[in-house]
């Protein structure tokens, strides 16, 4: 085929190189948009990739022919083009790099390949393109590939794109046939080596709720190191189909095809969305692909909800393929072993254990089974095996998952009420060596939500929001995991209150069954806590349960949030505020269990949302509630006793500020406490001036005595949500001075502006919701406050409460994500409690008009809000009066 005459032309234009990069780029772009505009139209992923991959050899070819044919020609002098690693596959991302290797027969360079090794790279870079490129001789790349593991994994799917033939499949045959006789074993232990400390890097956890496409656990590279498997074992099979085909039966192939071609579709459409070579699903992307894919919500979920449960179900099912193709090499290794000494082989790799039924077996430390057909027999064995599992502190071998999987449909209706079940399930909640790595096996193999179809609603079930950093059923077994830990002492000293108060449960099982079944009511119409309820007691009447356990794990189920509520946005040191929150708890049975799952569940939502400042109002309102159930009276006392001595000092000096840095990993948070003589406006001076310093407040607590001493804790952070002041201890002591200042003479306020968030931030539409309960307390009226957090907003609304002639009396600030969710008990500036109904809805208004004050995203790529799950919150109080404000 002879190259375009426009092409000719350029080599004699004044700029050869400009020229030749005008007329590619134009070709080049247009394929392009053809590949773009197939996936517009419903195009499979990996057929898109394909298109992609084409038009870089398109323009690869026109570009080389032009550099050795017309620049540079000299037939004498022969040079091939390969495409290597995932090009070489034949398969590109929008933005992907091209792996390229140019290759010459000999080891010395020649002049007139230099010369097109560097015309051909200048072009590339000048249309934009990233290389990844070699220029190597024959040997020099044979010698790497034996002892080089990443050029091997290059070569495995190398294919000729232009140039000598003969040279280009000369190596290609060459190296095929090296890998052909040589063990693979080696190569494929470095590759799932390699997998493990990739994995780690990418969060470790499967589901995480901003996934890495190409690189995460169950992403692109899972399936890649499938592939690169496959070829060291068939190096000759094309694109490895025929290799995969030996290793994975009929429906696991067509799991594969079916997970390529979504992962393949997603990471396309978040190159294009991004405009970059970008692989991690961030909030800020979700979205806009969900669209992209043409999902919508349904009842109340949202689109992007329902499109991030498809992908994290699709990653689940990479770790069943990576399990079966890990068995059935172990299967291929083990008949070479026993060729060599069968009977002596298979003593040695199976260890002489009793095991609970006939077919079990233990091979290389795993348990398996002798016979697929092994739960046909009796479907319970599909549970004793995990029971047997933990019980001998070993993992599944793949094939026992594997028959796992192709056993699910045994699990029926009459399965699941069978009180032996009910039994086993029991067991592996609270009597397990591990429960979250067991009921994690389980849940990989489908069989938790088989056994528990309220279970299996919230598989991969994500929330909008950035609080929430796992799905759904990873939280809940996160939990499950934590609570163990408690149990064993092995968190001791960070949940000392939990540790002391979790052996004193009387019924640990309908604690763990209530930790499982908390969330499943996530996504129902009624609401997360009723639908939960509902749903509960459906599971729990199923299992069998004794009807009494059954209304204790229902209550749990509903009121789950209730300390964490009460803890986070009440006043634990007002008396009134305990003996609501005893009367809604009802026995010291419950509020122990309450104790343990609400520390779980809360430490469970991700890295560094626990802290010690939680903790300490946990412990500080079990106590009291706990003394109340013993029959003593509680009274009320200063926020935190070990502060009496800073306001006694600040009786004499005024003012008094007592700085903390964090005591250890958990805590997220530096504390600043100020201690002075209390008068309208010190909160909002106080707010303010740690605005102006900086510093996010993340949680607060206030409190005044009879006696006018005001104490003002602060929690704060840097804009990077790293403890204040931890790098630049020197920051905290200059805000120390300030609020000195300020408690003194008042704060210096700055003018207020709209302000710019992350493209990440700006994406969540967070609705503003203002609650007044005027009957919570005798003594005050409490605002509930939630909105989109940003830095001032706490100094903003303390403005508005002392323009209006309010004084804050306690206040308690809390984080949840995006979404801010303060509250407030207000007095009037008498001390009293207010009773105009006309103040207080003037002061409701003022409070959503600054709670729902646009945030600006980021120039350039526009974002289209989405509205954020809203963590379902139980109303505290008697008398709530809610006001929500439209949506914008």
């Amino acid at each position: 085929m002879s190259l375009d005459p426009r092409l000719l032309a350029a080599a004699s234009a004044d700029d050869v190189r400009g020229a030749v990069t005008a007329y590619l780029r134009e070709g080049y772009e247009a394929a392009r948009d053809g590949a773009r505009r197939r996936l517009e139209s419903g195009g499979e992923g990996a057929e898109v990739a394909r298109l992609y991959a084409e038009a870089a050899d398109d323009l690869l070819i026109s570009l080389w022919r032009f550099a050795t044919e017309v620049l540079y020609p000299d037939a004498g002098d022969r040079l091939s083009l390969l495409a290597v690693g995932g090009y070489g596959r034949g398969v590109l991302a929008p933005f992907s790099d091209l792996d390229l290797l140019i290759l010459r027969p000999a080891p010395q360079v020649s002049e007139r390949a230099a010369k097109v090794g560097e015309f051909i790279h200048y072009v590339l870079w000048d249309m934009g393109l990233k290389l990844g490129s070699s220029f190597r001789s024959l040997r020099e790349t044979l010698d790497l590939a034996q002892s080089d593991m990443t050029v091997r994994t290059t070569l495995l799917e190398a294919r000729l794109v232009a140039g000598d033939v003969r040279l280009g499949e000369g190596l290609l045959k060459r190296f095929r046939a090296r890998v052909r006789d040589a063990d693979p074993s080696p190569f494929i232990a470095a590759k799932m080596s390699e997998r493990d400390v990739r994995i780690s890097k990418a969060g470790g956890v499967r589901n995480r709720v901003e996934p890495n496409v190409k690189d995460g656990k169950g992403g692109l590279r899972d399936l890649n190191t499938l592939f690169w498997i496959a070829l060291s074992v068939d190096p000759d099979s094309a694109r490895g189909k025929k290799a995969l085909e030996s290793f994975l039966g009929a429906g696991e192939m067509r799991s594969f095809r079916e997970a390529i071609g979504f992962l393949w579709q997603v990471r396309i459409h978040l190159h294009l969305v991004a405009g970059r070579a970008e692989e991690k699903l961030t909030f800020d992307f979700q979205p806009e692909i969900a669209r992209r894919m043409g999902w919508r919500g349904r009842g109340d979920e949202l689109a992007v909800e329902r499109f991030m449960r498809r992908y994290f179900l699709v990653a689940g099912r990479v770790g069943a393929l990576t399990r079966a193709v890990s068995a059935q090499l172990e299967a291929r290794q083990q008949k070479k072993a026993e060729g060599l000494s069968r009977g002596l082989s298979r003593l040695f790799q199976r260890r002489r254990v009793k095991l609970a039924f006939d077919g079990l077996v233990v091979e290389q430390d795993r348990l398996s089974v002798n016979s697929a057909n092994v739960f046909a027999r009796d479907p319970l064995r599909l549970l004793i095996l995990f029971v047997e599992a933990d019980r001998l502190d070993i993992d599944l071998h793949p094939d026992a998952v594997a028959a796992v999987i192709r056993s699910l449909s045994l699990v029926t209706p009459a399965v699941r009420r069978d009180a032996r079940a009910s039994e086993l399930l029991l067991h592996l909640l609270a009597h397990s060596r591990r429960p979250y790595r067991v009921l994690s096996l389980m849940n990989e193999t489908g069989l938790l939500g088989r056994f528990l179809p309220e279970w299996g609603r919230i598989v991969g079930q994500t929330q909008f929001n950035m609080y929430h950093a796992y799905t759904v059923d990873e939280h809940t077994l996160q939990a499950v995991g934590i609570i163990d830990d408690i149990k064993k002492g092995t968190l001791e000293h960070d949940h000392p209150a939990s540790s002391a108060v979790i052996h004193s449960i009387v019924d640990p099982e309908a604690l763990m069954l209530a930790m499982l079944l908390h969330d499943v009511g996530k996504g129902g119409d009624l609401g997360q806590l009723e639908e939960g309820a509902i749903a509960a007691r459906s599971a729990c009447e199923r299992l069998g349960i004794d009807p009494r356990r059954i209304e204790l794990v229902v209550w749990l189920v509903r009121n789950h949030l209730l300390m964490s509520d009460y803890a986070q946005k009440r006043d634990v040191s007002d008396p009134d505020t305990v003996r609501a929150f005893a009367e809604a708890v009802g026995d010291l049975e419950r509020l122990r269990m309450l104790m343990v799952l609400t520390v779980a569940d809360i430490r469970a939502v991700g890295p560094g949302v626990w802290n010690g400042w939680k903790g300490q109002l946990m412990r500080a309102l079990f106590d009291k509630a706990e003394a109340l159930f013993r029959g003593d009276d509680v009274r009320g006392d200063d926020l935190l006793p070990d502060y009496a001595a800073l306001i006694e000092k600040a009786r004499f000096a005024g003012v008094a500020v007592q700085t903390t840095l964090p005591q250890g990993p958990l805590e997220a948070t530096s504390r600043i406490v100020v201690a002075t003589h209390d008068r309208r406006g010190l909160f909002a001076d106080m707010t303010a001036t740690l605005a102006m310093a900086g510093a996010d407040v993340v949680g607060a607590h206030l409190a005044t005595q009879d006696d006018g001493m005001a104490l003002e804790v602060f929690e704060i952070q840097n804009s990077a949500g790293e403890p204040y002041g931890l790098i630049e201890p020197r920051r905290l002591s200059i805000l120390a001075r300030g609020l000195e200042r300020a408690a003194l003479k008042g704060a210096r306020t700055s003018a207020h502006t709209v302000q710019r968030v992350s493209a990440r931030r700006a994406v969540f539409d967070v609705r503003p919701v203002v609650r007044i309960d005027t009957a919570f307390v005798p003594h005050a009226v409490v605002v509930e406050v939630s909105g989109a957090d940003r830095s001032g907003l706490l100094s903003d609304l303390a403005h508005i409460f002392s323009e209006l002639n309010f004084s804050v009396r306690s206040a308690h600030i809390a984080c949840f994500g995006e979404r801010a969710v303060d509250a407030f008990y207000l007095t009037d500036n008498d001390g009293k409690k207010p009773t105009d109904a006309a103040a207080l809805d003037v002061l409701r208004q003022a409070l959503i008009e600054a709670l729902d004050e646009p945030l600006l995203g980021p120039e350039g790529r526009p974002i289209t809000p989405v509205r954020a799950s809203i963590r379902d919150v139980s109303v505290i109080g008697t008398n709530p009066v809610s006001k929500t404000a439209p949506p914008r």
